[in-house]
């Protein structure tokens, strides 16, 4: 059984110093500077998708090799995209909708996927080239 009591307070050192303010690795990774940028996971949606069509492509046809291995190809691809895209969604690189959409969508569809990030970087396109250059003042009443 657990003694009783509290434990004291931590000393300060490293891990004291690392949770008050985040790191650079952290901040780094929020920023999308890391292995997890948007064009990354774009780019790999977009393989997906194809991947994906060559399977449905071979499934009708008939081919069973090609079929076998491109289904594995679509079931590890999915897997992998959806941790990729749940952590995306965490450290701020994409969008929750898009990471559901990857996640819960693609494996049924990885097209749906590949649609929400052409979505998305247009949505953030459109943001960039109507953003003003200087905040605005508001006019005196």
């Amino acid at each position: 059984m657990a003694t009783g009591g509290r434990r004291g307070a931590a000393e300060d050192g490293a891990l004291a110093g690392g949770v008050s303010a985040p790191s650079q690795a952290k901040v780094a990774r929020r920023a999308g500077a890391g292995p997890l940028t948007f064009t990354r996971l774009k780019w790999t949606s977009f393989f997906h998708s194809c991947v994906y069509l060559g399977l449905i492509v071979c499934a009708v046809a008939g081919f069973a090799g090609p079929t076998l291995v491109l289904g594995w190809t679509h079931g590890i691809l999915w897997i992998g995209m959806s941790l990729a895209c749940i952590a995306a969604v965490r450290q701020r690189v994409i969008p929750l909708r898009v990471g559901v959409a990857v996640a819960v969508l693609g494996g049924l569809g990885p097209f749906i996927g590949s649609y929400e990030f052409v979505r998305e970087q247009r949505r953030r396109a459109a943001g960039a080239s109507t953003r003003p250059a200087e905040p605005s003042a508001k006019p005196p009443r």
